[in-house]
């Protein structure tokens, strides 16, 4: 790549990506912008844009990132999974969608964080299965929820540790 020319080469949700610098994407554009208003995985939110909410959270090469903070050229080569890319039977999903218990509430009330709360998740369990309540609370202090769902999404990440499934 020589002066902005060439491409990248991005695997998103297991599919190969060739970009071409220039026409499909910008040296300056985020991987944010490139995977929700260019390739349309709207899972990914971007509400503060500036790295401190969390609601962009995907996958890059198995690691939670702020996808607001990395140019997407930085992926080139490397995979990225999205809250799209993990399928409607994934345990962290369906403990997300099922977490409604009394005293707890609901782990997605307006659900706008739950994409990237599902995304830290997936993360942290992907680093330590077993995590207990301040882990988890450590693991995904970098996300926000407006709706102040906190002790629901805990206990949701509970759940799929208590079932031994990630």
């Amino acid at each position: 790549m020589k002066n902005g020319q060439g491409t990248i080469k991005i695997t998103i949700n297991g599919a190969l990506h060739e970009l071409m610098i220039g026409r499909d994407i910008e040296p300056s554009e985020t991987l944010s912008y490139l995977l929700r208003e260019k390739l349309g995985l709207t899972g990914v939110k971007i509400a503060c844009d500036q790295g401190a909410c969390g609601a962009c959270t995907v996958l890059l090469d198995g690691k939670a990132v702020l996808s607001c903070m990395i140019l997407a050229m930085a992926a080139d080569g490397r995979e990225v999974v999205t809250v799209e890319g993990l399928g409607d039977n994934d345990p962290v999903i369906q403990a997300f969608a099922e977490q409604s218990e009394p005293g707890y509430g609901t782990a997605m009330q307006c659900g706008f964080c739950t994409p990237g709360f599902v995304m830290a998740t997936k993360s942290l369990l992907n680093e330590n299965p077993s995590p207990d309540l301040d882990e988890i609370k450590l693991g995904l202090s970098g996300n926000l929820c407006r709706c102040g769902c906190y002790p629901a999404v805990a206990r949701a990440v509970e759940r799929v540790v208590n079932q031994g499934v990630e």
